[in-house]
């Protein structure tokens, strides 16, 4: 075998002590890495939400997505080790990538198919296939090309720019957080403009298109530097070689291969930190929904929450390179790289600690829903005297004031027959036909002819989605009115009748405009909130203002968001000292000739956590989301802990340093045909071992 991989290029030109082509390289990730978590960060929401997937299958499929994503760097790292090099293996599997993100672009509009008032598409066969297809091509372009640049940029430095190297790979990290940064401010808001030609959606096809267009300006950008890149080239088939070492080969190889497999060892714990901290992307952001974004003058969206990340990542790199790992080493502790892996994991731990505390808070905010067996009734009076209403035979009385209303009651189904109005002496009963698992509201008004009560049906039992609101009207004028309220018409509404809920944006406040035969009465709205239902009453239109009444029927998100700072924060500490420090300790640890395929090792960790999401998701049964946070916990506590065991009895190396010995014995075996046998047979004895 050769003692060291050739390389091709231009002398390269320098920048402040670095090479000029790192720039490149830099500005290529972060186009990339722009792309890659601008799409992901809409990616469950469309899931939930264009493809009409439950919480726990869009849960399943987003995790399956990124566990492909960092299967796929293996396949990635055997073409550029072993075939094209790295820069070949980039370009082309960039190209790849690109196609697969426009894919996904053009999957997401809705005018491919037939679609529905509320802008879902009927059938979403079409949407599925291309989706996949996408999702596909990209796991495979953003896994390939993923071991391929790290090691490629590490590759442009000389061996006495060690520091600079170092320097290169936090300057690296940086410029994938810039991308996740900005990517996931600006998709979200994309995602959230309508669209459409025929059909108005929300605009998916946007919020991936421009990654799409990122993606193309990355490749780009990396094909300009060409002429300044030092290219190693490829060395052979490395894992066609790695499993001859089984019989007999030389020397070097073994000793290579050794170094790799004791560091791939080492390895085996770290999935259960991925397994957390890709959460932030999938069960975070679905926690993020059932909270309040509310910030004053802006509006966050459940998946721009995904950016607290990045910009703790921005301000906490620089931050641990200048101070922190400085001011430990004055106190002359040894803060070692497999040490910082482990704060790292436990840090990740204490986050879904914080996580679950937060869920409690929600869950204790989170409106209790009708089971199978059960009916909810609540009462809005829209009289002027108080009303006495008993549910019969049970006897629940109740006592509501003019114009106000109760909250929903839960009575079992089959043991409610009978409702019992009364306004004073007078009284009147209805019958109760309800269905279980469903919630209806009780409208009572005393009249001059008499009682009127209604049983309405609300058919709503869960939250609304994405923290939007539900808002219908109820009519207690005793003439006909048209309803609007912004830009939706409710309709004609006859006296003491009900329209449907309509769908708004939380936290926004309408013209509300109310239309009679004689007059146009208006009102603004109150704000309602996010995640809320509600019924509002029209009492009164004169002097062309309308009076009305607001009944809350689904209590608003008051959880707020900035609550989940915390959970990042610690989450984002605990990144910055295991994901930086794992990528510098790959290539630092990693032979000469299988830089890249150890970076994919380092990668496929990334593929087996969201793997094991799956698995614990889906055998741990547990119904309460808190509970889950405190079962991947602790989980990881317990990994922790063996990882510090196996670090502990690591020894590091100089891959470097031990590639010179080498040489220096193969120069002298060339010298010595005697010597030379007793190395091959020295060599075949330790490859059976």
């Amino acid at each position: 075998l050769p003692t060291a991989a050739k390389s091709k290029g231009s002398k390269q030109p320098g920048c402040f002590g670095y090479p000029l082509s790192i720039f490149f390289i830099v500005i290529n990730e972060f186009c990339e890495r722009f792309s890659y978590y601008g799409m992901r960060a809409v990616l469950v929401l469309y899931f939930k939400y264009f493809l009409r997937w439950d919480d726990n299958f869009s849960t399943a499929i987003y995790h399956t997505f990124v566990a492909l994503c960092y299967l796929t760097p293996i396949l990635g790292a055997l073409i550029a080790d072993s075939w094209l090099g790295k820069f070949k293996t980039i370009v082309s599997l960039s190209i790849v990538y690109t196609i697969g993100q426009a894919v996904m672009a053009v999957s997401s509009i809705n005018d491919l198919t037939d679609h529905n008032r509320d802008g879902a598409p009927d059938s979403i066969a079409t949407h599925i296939a291309l989706s996949m297809t996408g999702l596909i091509l990209i796991a495979l372009g953003t896994g390939g090309i993923k071991p391929c640049v790290s090691a490629f940029g590490g590759d442009q430095f000389e061996d006495h720019q060690e520091k600079q190297r170092s320097r290169f790979f936090s300057l690296f990290y940086l410029a994938i957080n810039a991308g996740s940064l900005i990517s996931t401010v600006i998709t979200p808001i994309l995602r959230a403009q309508q669209c459409g030609i025929h059909s108005k959606q929300q605009c998916y096809p946007l919020a991936f298109g421009v990654p799409a267009a990122l993606m193309a300006v990355s490749l780009i950008v990396f094909v300009i530097g060409s002429g300044m890149y030092k290219k190693v080239q490829p060395q052979g088939n490395i894992m066609v070689q790695v499993c001859k070492c089984i019989g007999v080969s030389s020397k070097r190889l073994i000793t290579q291969t050794k170094m790799v497999l004791k560091v791939l060892f080492l390895y085996i714990p770290l999935p259960m930190f991925w397994a957390l901290f890709d959460q932030q992307g999938s069960r975070w952001t679905l926690q993020a929904t059932t909270m309040d974004g509310n910030f004053g003058a802006i509006q966050i969206q459940p998946d721009q929450m995904q950016t607290v990340n990045p910009i703790l990542i921005v301000i906490m790199v620089p931050i641990m390179d200048a101070v922190i790992y400085p001011l430990i080493k004055k106190c002359k502790i040894n803060f070692t790289p497999l040490r910082k892996i482990t704060v790292g994991m436990f840090l990740a731990g204490l986050a879904f600690i914080a996580a679950a505390l937060v869920q409690l808070q929600i869950d204790k905010t989170l409106p209790v829903f009708p089971a199978s067996g059960q009916s909810q009734i609540k009462t809005i009076n829209l009289g002027a005297d108080n009303a006495r209403v008993t549910f019969l035979p049970q006897n629940v009385n109740v006592t509501v004031e003019p114009l106000h209303g109760t909250d929903y009651r839960t009575f079992e189904t089959s043991r409610l027959q009978h409702v019992v109005v009364a306004y004073g002496s007078n009284n009147t009963t209805l019958n109760a036909p309800i269905t279980g698992g469903e919630r209806y509201t009780l409208t009572v008004k005393n009249t001059v002819s008499g009682i009127d009560a209604q049983l309405l049906f609300d058919n709503v039992t869960s939250k609304p989605e994405e923290g939007k609101n539900l808002i219908r009207f109820i009519n207690n004028l005793p003439w006909t009115v048209n309803v609007t309220m912004g830009g939706a018409d409710f309709g004609e509404l006859t006296t003491l009748s009900a329209t449907n809920y309509s769908v708004f944006s939380g936290g926004r406040t309408d013209k509300i405009v109310v239309s009679t035969n004689v007059t146009n009465c208006t009102a603004t709205s109150n704000s309602l909130g996010f995640g809320g239902a509600y019924t509002i009453i029209i009492n009164e239109c004169s002097g062309n203002v309308a009076t009305l009444n607001y009944s809350q029927d689904i209590p608003p998100n008051t959880v707020h968001m900035a609550w989940q700072i915390p959970q990042y924060f610690i989450l984002t500490c605990g990144e910055v000292v295991f994901s930086v420090t794992g990528l510098e300790f790959s290539y630092a640890q990693a032979p000469s000739n299988m830089k890249s395929v150890l970076q994919a090792g380092w990668l496929l960790t990334v593929a087996v956590g969201n793997i094991i999401v799956l698995i614990v998701a889906g055998a741990s049964k547990l119904s309460q989301q808190w509970a889950e946070y405190v079962l991947f916990a602790a989980l990881l506590f317990a990994v922790c802990i063996i990882f510090s065991i196996m670090a502990y009895f690591y020894t590091y190396i100089d891959p470097n340093e031990i590639e010179a010995q080498l040489d220096e014995e193969e120069k002298q075996v060339k010298k010595d045909p005697d010597l030379q046998e007793k190395e091959e047979k020295e060599a075949e004895a330790v490859s059976r071992m």
